[in-house]
């Protein structure tokens, strides 16, 4: 980003989790930093829980991890100067599936909290990036 400051950005997290062996989760959340039109690079960080989780709690627990990571992020870029970007969150959820009876309640704590909110087939972030690594 300081190497071409004209370029336009998206900066995006995004968190997805799957069942681990032992009867926890493993978490995983991304942070993309698309330019627009020339690709991107993402980073990730994995939380390995060992308790369960109904999905319902799963979902959450993935906005959650989510929300913490964009205000670290909108944190760091407000300490460099750089606050131009809006920090968009993407939830693994869809119309489609166990998970649409949470989307109006996890959409609204994403917006709630300052951030847009994609879910899929719009939340690549999560469902592609983050679900790669967990």
């Amino acid at each position: 980003m300081e190497a071409d400051k004209k370029m336009p950005y998206r900066i995006i997290v995004g968190s997805d989790s799957h069942s681990t062996e032992d009867g926890g989760y493993d978490f995983v959340s991304a942070l993309v930093v698309h330019r627009v039109g020339e690709g991107g690079i993402y980073f990730y960080t994995r939380d390995i829980v060992k308790r369960k989780f109904s999905l319902k709690e799963r979902m959450y627990q993935e906005a959650i991890l989510s929300l913490q990571m964009a205000e670290h992020v909108a944190d760091l870029f407000r300490e460099n100067g750089i606050s131009k970007y809006n920090v968009e969150v993407h939830v693994d959820i869809g119309q489609n599936g166990e998970t649409r009876e949470v989307i109006t309640e996890i959409v609204g704590m994403v917006r709630g909290s300052g951030y847009e909110c994609k879910i899929k087939p719009d939340s690549f972030a999560a469902s592609k990036v983050a679900d790669r690594h967990a």
